[in-house]
């Protein structure tokens, strides 16, 4: 048995399309003036870092590390050119100090390629590039004497080249 269709055909209505008629080319001549373009918005200048030098002795004052001291070993060696010393006052209290002080640098957008020493935390060493930074327990320190062995004030380096 077969079933008609018993609703009414409903014609369709047929898309509208837009007439793509030619329009005529525009005429310009090279001496016409032309409008002046908007000019670009400045670029939003990227914020300014600020001294990786002074990010890390902030976080040191911060977390109250202790003889902050900042040597300048340029010409003395080729694998930074200064060396922050802190002491902290206990291996946890090194260990504080030292997190601190990548987070500081991070968020200034410094990033440190190493840090050695976290789980001791007799002495723990950030290498930040131009820049490293002991932490040590005072006792460590004592023994090691970077102070003595990285200090060159401007005549002993002189001393020394010659």
């Amino acid at each position: 048995m077969l079933l008609k269709n018993t609703e009414p055909l409903v014609p369709q209505p047929k898309k509208k399309t837009a007439s793509k008629a030619k329009r005529p080319a525009k005429k310009t001549s090279k001496t016409a003036a032309r409008a002046p373009r908007k000019a670009k918005a400045p670029a939003l200048a990227a914020p300014v870092k600020p001294p990786l030098r002074q990010v890390v002795v902030d976080a040191l004052e911060d977390m109250k590390a202790l003889e902050i001291k900042v040597l300048d070993v340029r010409g003395l060696t080729d694998i930074a050119d200064t060396m922050v010393i802190a002491s902290g006052t206990s291996d946890r209290h090194v260990r504080s100090v030292a997190q601190r002080v990548v987070e500081k640098t991070k968020q200034a957008g410094y990033r440190p390629h190493g840090v050695e020493g976290q789980q001791d935390s007799d002495w723990v060493l950030i290498d930040l590039n131009e820049l490293i930074v002991h932490v040590m327990l005072p006792r460590v320190r004592e023994f090691y004497g970077l102070e003595k062995l990285w200090d060159m004030t401007a005549t002993k380096r002189a001393a020394a080249r010659a």
